[in-house]
């Protein structure tokens, strides 16, 4: 079976999945609740503001970060995919189906990109692609196939993928548009979006250029990439947390003995070298960008969790990596009430640390601006719980 195939069919939770679901909810509601704004107040738009409280009219001019809103949409299709499995919606009858809200930000994300999906970098488009061909899958599982807008982007994103993925510096794909670095944010989850839509051949090509190329020989793990600089190659050799998680989905999406190997000694990498020392709890990143590292990894790990042709010790290490960092993120938690928006709540939003061993009291006390990345960090490692 496929991985991601694994990851979209949850059955019905146990007790203690129910625990994890129900956590993943409360960070969806707070999220979608405390974060989700109209576009320009426009009805029928959605969209993540970057931090929180904000100045408005700065959140319109300023940055606005497309591969957030693209982890967004993730999110909440793994919210929509819950919701399908209990026929329960995650924040109450009366307001929008995960499903829904997906597909409005998907919308808005264009409207906010100048009525295009295309940006200046490749990493950014390679996540929304993956995060809507989700979501078309599961509006066909819903019986709500979506608009062709979902096919529209996968077309026009693939264009982008091929014109990126050149036999320049061997292989690989280009971060930017610029065009003078290669590197594995880019390469791994275009080579996952390849396997997820049959392109197979060329994202095993890529995988086998992030093993030539970037596999550190001791570590294990996979470093950043490969800059063009006054024409001569140079290797950058730091080694990011996120990066490893679409590696990881994209070996196993491709299968084959070889693949699934790598892919469990990946896992046992990341358990020697990407944990806080003394626990199986994946390391945290900072804020900013760096506030979704976490959540990422988490993400595809509890596909290895599931993936019944790993090892049994891949698996089981995989299983508590994630249980264990989404433990921390849950336990580090605090009640926000001067987050709410509207009518007071019966449950007040939830605030999550950037880092899931320090408490959100000591990285957002109250007062302090949160950002949208760490709080979508938090809720996916509820989601990759939630399915284990």
């Amino acid at each position: 079976m496929p991985a991601h195939d694994a990851l979209d069919n949850q059955s019905l939770p146990t007790p203690d999945a129910a625990v994890r679901a129900s956590r993943a909810d409360q960070a969806a509601r707070s999220v979608t609740r405390s974060f989700g704004r109209r576009l320009l107040f426009l009805p029928g738009t959605h969209i993540g503001a970057i931090r929180i409280p904000g100045n408005t009219l700065r959140g319109l001019l300023g940055p606005w970060h497309y591969w957030w809103q693209a982890h967004y949409v993730d999110c909440l299709v793994d919210t929509g995919r819950r919701e399908l499995a209990t026929k329960t919606r995650f924040d109450g009858d009366s307001r929008p189906s995960a499903g829904r809200l997906a597909s409005r930000l998907v919308t808005t994300i264009r409207l906010r990109n100048l009525l295009r999906f295309e940006n200046h970098y490749y990493d950014d488009m390679a996540w929304l692609a993956l995060s809507t061909l989700r979501l078309g899958k599961l509006a066909e599982e819903t019986r709500k196939p979506g608009r062709r807008r979902n096919a529209y982007i996968q077309k026009r994103l693939t264009l982008q993928f091929d014109s990126a993925s050149t036999d320049e510096l061997g292989g690989g794909t280009f971060w930017s548009t610029k065009r003078d670095f290669k590197n594995t944010p880019a390469t791994a989850p275009v080579a996952l979006y390849f396997a997820r839509t049959g392109h197979r051949d060329r994202a095993q090509a890529l995988v086998g250029w992030l093993n030539s190329r970037l596999l550190h020989p001791e570590l294990g793990v996979y470093r950043d990439g490969i800059r063009i600089r006054n024409g001569e190659p140079v290797l950058e050799e730091a080694v990011y947390t996120y990066n490893q998680g679409p590696v990881l989905g994209a070996l196993l999406e491709l299968g084959g003995q070889d693949n699934l190997d790598r892919a469990a000694r990946l896992v046992g990498a990341i358990d020697r070298e990407l944990t806080v020392p003394g626990t199986r709890v994946i390391r945290g990143d900072g804020t900013g960008d760096g506030g979704l590292f976490t959540g990422i990894l988490v993400r595809y790990l509890a596909v290895a969790g599931r993936d019944g042709r790993l090892t049994l010790e891949a698996r089981e290490t995989a299983r508590e990596l994630v249980i264990s960092t989404a433990e921390a993120f849950w336990t580090g938690r605090r009640e926000a009430p001067e987050l709410m928006r509207g009518p007071a709540a019966e449950n007040p939003p939830l605030v999550f640390s950037p880092n899931p061993l320090r408490p959100a009291t000591e990285t957002y006390p109250p007062g302090a601006g949160v950002e949208l990345s760490t709080q979508l960090q938090a809720w996916m490692a509820f989601e990759a719980a939630a399915t284990l």
